[in-house]
């Protein structure tokens, strides 16, 4: 991204690692839109595409419509539901939002979206996947599968896009600082702490922002023969 400024969308960008992910590329100079859940407030200085990824048929709808009258030139796909419990515990509807949210909204968004960056022969989809993909994590199997989900469509857009210029890759942050890490484990932070912090051969707490440095990377030119691929961001778990 360095031979000019590019317009970013970033799905999810009010929680901590979206506005991180938001305030990187705005710093360096690219326009950013936030696509959030509409009744949510923007972030200051910042495009703002309300939507309810739950509902894809609107979601598409939605998004094409924008696409028509502003390209996008990178999607970073970073909304995610995420629910901490044993499966059997899940009703079916809570399964299927977080296969909606967290995996199909990606491909109504990319329908959406890569028309313009075909046009244009250069793009870049990012979609966020997720260190449970490593199986060491319990509770999690409707997230899990969602992001295994994710980085399948990853996988297969590669193939289909890299002869358009569009690279398709996945970033899979480990535990990161977050609202969502307090809220999820609010009774038992400080044992979820240090189990992290075990775990790691880095040990300090990843950070949104070094998240953000990765996804900045992934965006740019110097990157342009990197696709398909699902990058670690774990402090080496």
């Amino acid at each position: 991204m360095e031979k000019r400024k590019r317009h970013v969308v970033i799905t999810g960008g009010l929680g901590t690692i979206g506005r991180a992910l938001a305030q990187a590329f705005a710093a360096e100079g690219h326009r950013v839109t936030i696509l959030d859940r509409p009744e949510a407030a923007p972030l200051p200085g910042m495009g703002w595409l309300g939507l309810n990824l739950n509902d894809l048929a609107a979601t598409e709808a939605k998004a094409k419509a924008f696409a028509e009258d502003d390209r996008v030139d990178v999607l970073i796909n970073n909304a995610a539901l995420i629910i901490n419990k044993p499966h059997e515990d899940f009703s079916l509807v809570e399964y299927e939002d977080q296969i909606r949210v967290n995996s199909s909204a990606a491909f109504a968004l990319v329908r959406a979206f890569t028309p313009g960056m075909k046009a244009q022969g250069w793009g870049r989809i990012i979609n966020l996947t997720s260190i449970t993909l490593n199986g060491q994590w319990d509770g999690y199997v409707p997230y899990v599968a969602s992001k295994g989900a994710l980085l399948g469509l990853t996988k297969g857009l590669a193939r289909e896009l890299g002869r358009y210029g569009i690279t398709v890759n996945a970033i899979a942050p480990g535990a990161v600082v977050s609202e969502a890490e307090d809220r999820v484990f609010a009774d038992r932070l400080e044992e979820y702490n240090a189990m992290v912090l075990d775990r790691q051969c880095l040990k300090i707490r990843l950070q949104a922002e070094d998240v953000a440095a990765l996804a900045l990377f992934v965006s740019s030119d110097r990157a342009r023969m990197i696709t398909g691929q699902n990058l670690a961001i774990d402090g080496g778990w």
